[in-house]
């Protein structure tokens, strides 16, 4: 069964080497392309296959995978690039990236037009479920559609869900829950920097809150980060950047006031504008502190 989905895999960052490895392991013949040589090196050390461009790696696959930074890229890739013409009559692009709803519905009416399919499949779950195969897929599309890409969603993630019949609303799934995980890590740097006014201990903090009605997934992953002046970045402050300015883009798409976003976006920018846009998204608290004057 696995012979029969050839895979074409674009975006061999940190989270889509992983995820092309745990399909080679599943037994799914991959074919990969990305502008890191090393990138590409590595996927073969895991049985895989590199090409020399997208369009290479599309020549007569199945499936497309878009593991790419953002839609201008995806849109890059397909139309500019040459990929989509070179995936079989028919064949699926399983569009996995973090992008606005409105561009993916416009990504998909030319895929639809050029002869071939379109899954919206955005991820949840980071590099660490992308090592561990337990990423969240939110994908809408078609049922058929679905079905046929499935077996490699199984592959990737333990968390699979149809969320709609219309690509574009897997977007807006991501959207939502990018809302919210990064409205949650500000709001945490804010509560630290009010305790740190007054010298309370952020490590009892941090402890209690963890066990109490104000604890959230992101307090307890997040808070701990936040204590420590250079943590190890798993999430670039830059990503919420983007993923923030994505659920204002959706906002005003749809008419949507969504104040809480977009007082956590002013507050990743200015992090990011202070020369911290590469250093984990914990480090937003950076912002708080300068803010409120606290050293």
């Amino acid at each position: 069964m696995n012979e029969m989905i050839r895979v074409a895999f674009v975006g061999l960052g940190a989270m889509g080497l992983p995820m092309a490895s745990n399909l080679l392991t599943k037994g799914f013949p991959v074919t990969g392309f990305d502008l890191n040589t090393n990138a590409l090196s590595a996927l073969e050390a895991s049985g895989g296959k590199s090409a020399g461009s997208a369009g290479e790696a599309a020549s007569g696959a199945d499936v497309l995978i878009l593991m790419v930074v953002n839609a201008a890229q995806a849109e890059s890739v397909l139309f500019e690039g040459g990929a989509l013409e070179k995936l079989r009559e028919n064949g699926v692009v399983a569009l996995m990236a973090t992008c606005p709803p409105a561009a993916v519905e416009a990504i998909e009416e030319r895929v639809r037009r050029a002869g071939r399919r379109l899954i919206d499949a955005p991820v949840s779950g980071g590099v660490a479920g992308a090592k561990a195969a337990t990423l969240t897929i939110m994908a809408a599309g078609s049922r058929d559609t679905f079905e046929a890409v499935k077996p490699l969603f199984d592959a990737l993630g333990d968390k699979v869900f149809h969320v709609g019949e219309r690509p574009g609303q897997g977007a807006m799934v991501k959207t939502v829950n990018q809302l919210l995980c990064g409205v949650h890590i500000a709001v945490v740097a804010e509560a630290f920097a009010l305790a740190s006014k007054v010298g309370v201990d952020l490590d009892i903090l941090l402890q209690i809150l963890s066990g109490s009605a104000a604890s959230s997934w992101m307090l307890k992953d997040r808070g701990q980060r936040m204590l420590q002046p250079a943590p190890e970045v798993a999430s670039a402050v830059d990503i919420f950047v983007k993923d923030l300015g994505i659920v204002l883009d959706a906002g005003r798409d749809t008419k949507a006031a969504l104040p809480l976003a977009a007082a956590a976006h002013q507050m990743f920018l200015a992090t990011s504008g202070r020369g911290d846009g590469h250093e984990d998204d914990s480090q937003v608290i950076r912002s708080y502190r300068a803010l409120n004057g606290i050293q």
